[in-house]
This record gives structure tokens, sequence and C-alpha cells, in this order.
């Protein structure tokens, strides 16, 4: 079976680069599977776990948004964060889930809320990547 080269990259640089079978990810627009021969297209990302699907084998990265960017034979996704499961500190993240919770309880005010409630599915992202619950 072919492959597509796939590079997750953010600021700080590349935090995955590999051949893959099969990409899935969450666009705005929604759910996206990509297989090699794709036409190209490029879709910003929601908060949500890219999938990979390899030979025997499968990865997955927490990203927190950013841009995908498909060729037939190349996948690159840009992402203002990007962590794969060995990376991810699961007591920050679990801190981090339960301050954004309280601060959605207190609901201050409209930016704040906002603000909880993409810290919330940052958190939460980060701890299903972790779990393996994708």
């Amino acid at each position: 079976m072919s492959t597509l080269t796939v590079s997750v990259v953010t600021p700080d640089g590349p935090v995955l680069e590999g051949d893959y079978e099969m990409v899935s990810c969450k666009a705005e627009a929604g759910e996206l599977g990509i297989l090699p021969g794709h036409i190209p297209m490029v879709a910003p990302l929601t908060i949500s776990a890219i999938r990979l699907k390899g030979e025997g084998d499968s990865n997955r990265v927490a990203v927190s948004g950013g841009f995908l960017e498909v060729r037939p034979k190349k996948v690159t996704i840009l992402a203002q964060t990007a962590e794969r499961p060995s990376d991810i500190d699961v007591d920050r993240a679990r801190m981090a889930k339960e301050r954004a919770e309280r601060r959605m309880q207190n609901k201050q005010d409209n930016i704040d809320f906002k603000r909880a409630e993409m810290a919330l599915k940052r958190a939460i992202n980060r701890l299903e990547v972790f779990e393996n619950k994708f």
C-alpha cells in the first residue's frame, strides 16, 4: 500500500515526521480522512486528535487548532501546539481542566467564559489523546 509523508510542525519546530497510510483529523467543517492521492486542499483544524495509521503502527497527536495542508503524497499539519502522548503532562492537563471548569461555573463575563471554554477543550483533548480515547 502506498503512504503519505506526514509532518506535524509547531512554531517550536517539528513534532512528528513519518510515512503513514491514512490521516484522520477534525477540520472546522467536519471529520476528514486523508489517503494517498487525495486532492490538494487546505483546511483549518479544531482542537482535536490527529490519528495516523501506518503498516501495523498507529500514532496520535493532540493539536490545539491550526491548519492541514494536503498534497497527493504529503500532509503537513501546522499547529500552534502539538503533543504526542508521551509528551503530555497529565497532571498539568488535569489541573488545567479543573481550573477551566471552575472559571466556567463563575461566568463573570463573556470573554472569560470563552477563554475558559477553549482551555477546557484543550485540556480534555490532551487527556483523551494520552488515555487513547479518540
